[in-house]
């Protein structure tokens, strides 16, 4: 087990090739290693070489990383072509096992921060509410319980979710708005008017059907009668209403 080694910004060798990963912004699965051995080096040469406990970790990691380079230089013997392994590798693995366990330490620590922000209030509550339990007496209580009388409770209980539903409102269908246009139905009233001629306005309004028709035609045979198209007629109270078209 190694030493555990913390710097003024790395704690360790891996801590170091980390970041030089994430500096240059490489994919940590293709290392360039050429490029990562010489930045690492360069750190090391500046490092303070009196505390060797700090520099032998270091050092060793400088040596495996000389070490793959050089490997990486050499061409790969023909026997070992379809064998071939990447040096790369091990390093690569312990760099992303390094890199799981700093983050999942960074978690580790928001979540102490966050627990030292709540706050605990000891219980207060009087012993005498505390220690209350309420005696009940079951047996008493199902003495003179019955089937029957479990289901007349039932029945009762399910006859008073009926009428709770309002028998007239529960058989409404979906409501729609109707929609008429004045003018359009001017046009249609014109329309009826020069093919009927004459016509009973009691017949016209059982041509349609809906409060708003009925709105709409008698305000279109109002401004028909206005522009002179229509004729009306009406022979004795609560006769029927003759219209006649009237030509232009």
């Amino acid at each position: 087990m190694g030493i555990p080694v913390k710097l003024e910004v790395f704690e360790g060798p891996l801590d170091l090739l980390l970041h030089l990963i994430e500096k240059n912004k490489v994919d940590i699965y293709d290392i360039p290693i050429v490029l990562i051995t010489e930045q690492y080096l360069d750190y090391v040469s500046q490092m303070d070489a009196r505390d060797m406990d700090v520099m032998s970790e270091f050092l060793v990691m400088a040596a495996t990383l000389v070490r793959i380079k050089s490997k990486m230089l050499l061409p790969p013997e023909e026997e070992d072509e379809e064998e071939y392994e990447d040096p790369r590798q091990e390093l690569i693995e312990r760099i992303l096992e390094y890199k799981m366990y700093k983050y999942a330490s960074f978690e580790l620590k928001d979540r102490q921060i966050d627990a030292g922000k709540v706050m605990f209030k000891e219980p207060t509550i009087p012993d005498e509410i505390l220690n209350f339990h309420e005696d009940v007496p079951i047996d008493e209580l199902l003495s003179d319980v019955t089937l029957a009388k479990l289901r007349g409770i039932f029945n009762s209980v399910m006859k008073k979710q009926v009428d709770k539903i309002d028998p007239i409102r529960s058989k409404f269908g979906e409501i729609e708005k109707e929609e008429i246009s004045l003018e359009d139905h001017i046009i249609f009233l014109e329309e009826y008017a020069k093919e009927h001629r004459t016509f009973s306005f009691r017949m016209l309004l059982e041509s349609g059907r809906g409060k708003t028709y009925v709105i709409v035609t008698f305000l279109g045979i109002l401004e028909m009668m206005k522009m002179g198209r229509l004729s009306i007629v009406q022979e004795n109270i609560f006769d029927d209403i003759r219209i006649t078209y009237l030509e232009e």
